[in-house]
């Protein structure tokens, strides 16, 4: 999926997506607003969006306006089931992180015929959306490739990577792959690559082990894993096999894989800032419920394979490693610092400074 974000103009640009003459008269602060989440496998969803978007909506509502949430648990067919009863209890806009971005389009559609207005969340989903919110994930994939080449070192030259990328019916899976090629093509050897069904770390862990029986376990000197649940499946595979100090990339900034980076296991994960995101999200919400424009909100659009010129904020990312856990997830209040520092990990904590 091509997705366009130079200079492509402002949210007054892309037709009926910012304008509010096709919605009901201008709503007041009582407003409903749908959110639908892909899955409550990764620890995000319901521990940091989930609750950030209904505080930003209580806010931006002088406590007025409604969430109704439901999460699909990885099933797209549920989600569009989801969408359905949304419209039957006329929510005023919907905010969607799509299980499968194809998928959810005839929904889209429905939610659009019934006048509710549609903001894609995390996933450029298809169908004729009106917002959407994200990080850049062409940067995330490349983020990740650059940080697996410099913990490979000299061995880049030598050994095989494995390449574990997400989920073929999430549209950012394809873009982190992306961006991960346009870095490690031809600087390093990819002996086996997998789209891992449903970002599931089980699957991942399979992957993992028929990898290393394929190309050898001396052979393996690190993995690009597209996120932080896939990569600790991958860690269990090599610990299984009797292999160490083998560098594992990540993305989500989870509890586990901060945890995994401090003990050394895990070599990075991308961090994404889930309040920015978040608040966007709401932000956007809230103003296409009550019929108002995107203008001061979204300052760049972005193309779908079906709809063009999509008003659109991109979040930007951060690579996360131990030298900067203070000042990212720590800082941002993503995690207390007792959080991460059980007793488990209460010395690897104090060798990595944190305390």
């Amino acid at each position: 999926m091509a997705v366009s974000l130079a200079a492509c103009g402002s949210a007054k640009e892309s037709g009926d997506n910012a304008d509010s003459s096709d919605s009901a008269a201008k709503k007041g602060d009582a407003i409903k607003v749908g959110l639908l989440l892909p899955e409550n496998a990764t620890a995000r969803y319901e521990k940091l969006d989930k609750p950030l978007i209904e505080k930003k909506v209580k806010e931006l509502t002088d406590n007025k306006g409604e969430v109704v949430y439901a999460n699909a648990k990885q099933d797209a067919s549920l989600q569009n089931q989801q969408v359905d009863t949304m419209v039957t209890n006329k929510v005023d806009v919907l905010i969607v992180d799509a299980v499968d971005y194809k998928a959810i389009a005839g929904s889209v559609k429905k939610a659009k015929d019934a006048g509710i207005k549609v903001v894609a969340y995390d996933r450029l989903a298809e169908g004729p959306i009106d917002a959407y919110t994200s990080f850049d994930n062409v940067t995330v994939g490349k983020t990740q490739g650059e940080a697996l080449l410099k913990a490979l070192g000299d061995k880049a030259e030598d050994g095989q990577i494995v390449m574990m990328n997400g989920s073929a019916t999430d549209p950012n899976a394809k873009q982190f792959k992306d961006g991960a090629h346009s870095v490690l093509d031809g600087k390093v050897k990819i002996g086996r690559e997998y789209d891992t069904k449903e970002w599931k770390p089980e699957n991942a862990n399979a992957n993992m082990e028929g990898a290393i029986s394929a190309l050898g376990k001396d052979k393996v000197v690190g993995v690009y894993s597209a996120n932080d649940g896939m990569a600790g499946g991958i860690i269990t595979a090599l610990k299984a096999a009797g292999l160490s100090d083998i560098p594992v990339t990540g993305q989500d900034a989870e509890l586990n894989g901060v945890q995994r980076i401090i003990t050394g296991e895990q070599y990075m994960s991308v961090y994404k800032s889930y309040p920015q995101e978040a608040e966007v999200a709401a932000e956007m919400a809230v103003a296409l419920a009550k019929g108002e424009s995107l203008d001061s909100i979204a300052k760049d659009s972005v193309d779908s394979a079906t709809t063009k010129g999509v008003p659109s904020v991109i979040v930007p990312v951060v690579s996360l490693t131990k030298d900067n856990i203070n000042d990212t997830v720590i800082k941002d209040g993503i995690y207390t610092l007792d959080e991460i520092c059980t007793a488990k990990y209460a010395a690897a904590c104090k060798k990595a400074g944190l305390q």
